[in-house]
């Protein structure tokens, strides 16, 4: 590296040097090419030869600047332009090292590369550098390196690429920045995001990582009324008020950057990196409530805006840009659904049972088809003589890998989907054709109804009415033997098709009943209305019959609300179950006050149909099956 040593008037800096946004050019190393027949320029021998001539012309009149170097690395001869450009007359730098001039040696492949063409094995060189002019700007020049005829002689070309540099910088920024907030936009986020988390190092952090993720409240509903130019507006106002809070946060934790991004739409992100847990993030989260809980004003309005947040803070270690920005997106729904105006933390816990719930959701259709489910029953018992006068279907899924899953595990998620109704439907054929196979089995005991749960989408979404009587004519059991729960809120209120179908299955034989009666709408008015059978009090009722001492006194109140349904219902002509009976003091005081059956632990569990076989015909006793 002869001549390195010497400390050119032209200082360059290091290639990882940068100017903004800029990246330096990666080194481009070419193949041996045609060897260039430039002349010794400032050789003293007399030109015999035009075109050695009109070389030597050319190379100084070019506006390109140029220089042969040695073999030793060292300048022989050098143009104006290259001395206009390094700020230097073409005598000074003659001797100085080309390389130190031009900063070759910044990256170890340049720098051999450079070697291997000094010593002739003729390999080509192209690299971008930032180089700093004696009078103290700066200058992007793309250095070119190739061998030249004469033995051992290599011609560098510098070309100053600044405006192009300054262009490319220009158009970066417009393609990385939000044009209506001047933030960053999506696509340098991610670039930033990624970036932090493949730099992620304990060692000179603490190797976490967070992320408040925003969403303003009801801005649709401002572009709506005010128009696309009032909401960028507010975007905008947003936006500076989302800067302050950052730059006031950075400032307290010790000046680090916090990156303020728009994703789109009214969707904003603010990346911590080397956060210190998760209290900074959600301070950072409430600050950003705080700031945006002022009203903005926009064109003489003040508009009130709040904004719904979701937080995640983890260890960057194992951490992804998508499953960050999956668990910020679940959070900030969470924030939604919560309430909005409020931050949310991710619970790994809740998201979790998200997952699952997805899990389950993805698999319930194909399920029904592979068989997966199967029904338990529960009996529902007569009050005056524990006898069972009728069973409740209940649905069990045996999921693969959750194993058995209870009602209330997927039938929200059935109904959400709209495979309620092939489910619903394959419930209400097996059900019936158990009740008719108990028949035939005890023809000598009275045969027992079966009660199955429909949903209102079953109502909308499918022929109901086509599908029972299908279902009554193929199972050949009578209609008095099938009974319909639908829950209150479903049933009060019903109009248009709802009441028609209830009407037309009522007017078949089939019985409807009042699932959870007690906890809805409780307008008693529609009851008279309503082609109704059965009433079922909802076991929040029945478990109120508690003893407030150990004199045995029950709860007053709750025995005098349940006598009065129970006279009520009998006055329109209807039954009344009472659920969840757990113990013999509630079964007695339910006998009394006149109720007609009930349902709970004290008489079963929900049971196969081979146990409910047994208890036909016998009275259920009350040590619970």
């Amino acid at each position: 590296m002869s001549g390195m040593s010497e400390g050119p008037t032209f200082t360059a800096p290091t290639a990882t040097d940068d100017i903004g946004p800029i990246v330096t050019d990666g080194d481009e190393l070419t193949g041996p090419g045609p060897e260039l027949s430039y002349p010794e320029p400032d050789s003293d021998l007399p030109y015999q030869d035009a075109e050695l001539r009109d070389g030597h012309a050319a190379f100084h009149a070019s506006r390109s600047a140029m220089a042969v170097v040695d073999t030793d690395g060292r300048i022989t001869s050098a143009n104006d332009a290259l001395g206009t450009l390094l700020g230097l007359s073409p005598r000074e730098l003659r001797g100085r090292s080309a390389a130190g001039l031009v900063d070759i040696a910044a990256q170890a492949r340049s720098w051999h590369a450079y070697q291997e063409i000094l010593r002739g094995r003729r390999a080509g060189l192209r690299c971008t550098r930032r180089l700093k002019h004696p009078a103290g700007h700066a200058v992007w020049a793309q250095i070119t390196v190739a061998p030249l005829a004469q033995r051992g002689s290599v011609l560098v070309t510098v070309t100053d690429v600044t405006a192009r540099r300054e262009l490319q910088a220009q158009l970066r920024h417009v393609r990385l920045h939000d044009p209506v907030t001047r933030l960053p936009n999506r696509t340098l986020f991610f670039e930033r995001l990624t970036g932090a988390l493949e730099a992620a190092d304990e060692a000179t952090g603490t190797g976490r990582i967070g992320l408040c993720y925003l969403d303003l409240d009801g801005f649709k509903a401002i572009n709506d009324t005010l128009g696309h130019g009032s909401g960028d507006r507010l975007l905008a106002a947003v936006a500076d008020r989302l800067t302050h809070c950052a730059e006031r946060a950075a400032a307290e934790d010790g000046g680090r950057e916090i990156l303020v991004a728009r994703l789109g739409g009214d969707e904003f992100a603010l990346l911590v990196e080397d956060s210190t847990g998760t209290e900074q993030l959600t301070s950072l989260a409430q600050s950003v409530l705080d700031g945006l809980r002022e009203p903005f004003e926009l064109g003489g309005r003040q508009l009130a805006v709040s904004a719904s947040v979701g937080v995640v803070e983890r260890r960057a270690a194992g951490t992804s840009a998508t499953g960050l920005m999956q668990g910020a997106d679940t959070t900030l729904y969470w924030a939604k659904a919560d309430g909005k105006a409020r931050w949310t933390l991710f619970d790994p816990e809740r998201n979790a049972h998200r997952m699952t719930r997805q899990a389950l959701a993805a698999t319930l259709r194909p399920a029904v088809e592979r068989g997966e489910f199967a029904l338990e029953y529960q009996p529902l018992v007569g009050l005056d003589d524990c006898g069972v006068r009728g069973v409740e279907a209940l649905v069990r899924w045996h999921h693969p890998q959750f194993g058995t899953l209870a009602p209330n595990r997927f039938i929200a998620l059935a109904e959400e989907d709209g495979s309620i109704v092939e489910l619903g439907l394959w419930v209400l054929r097996t059900a019936c054709a158990q009740a008719r196979a108990w028949q035939l089995e005890h023809p000598e005991s009275a045969p027992v109804f079966v009660s199955v749960n429909v949903a209102v989408r079953q109502v909308w979404d499918s022929d109901l009415v086509a599908d029972v009587a299908a279902t009554l004519r193929e199972t050949g059991l009578e209609p008095g033997l099938l009974q319909l729960e639908l829950t209150e809120s479903a049933v009060m209120g019903s109009a248009g098709r709802p009441l028609e179908t209830l009407q037309a299955l009522s007017e078949m034989g089939v019985r409807i009943a009042i699932d959870d009666f007690g906890t809805g709408y409780s307008n008693l008015a529609y009851l008279s209305r309503l082609p109704v059978s059965v009433l079922k009090l909802d076991g929040s009722f029945v478990r109120g019959f508690q003893y407030e001492s150990g004199d045995g006194d029950a709860s007053e109140a709750d025995e005098t609300i349940v006598e009065a349904m129970v006279q009520l219902a009998h006055r329109l002509g209807l039954t009344v179950t009472a659920e969840c009976v757990e113990t013999p003091q509630q079964a007695d005081r339910l006998r009394r006050i006149g109720c007609d059956t009930g349902q709970g632990w004290l008489y079963s569990r929900a049971v196969s149909p081979d146990r409910i076989s047994t208890l036909i015909g016998s009275p259920v006793g009350t040590s619970g099956a």
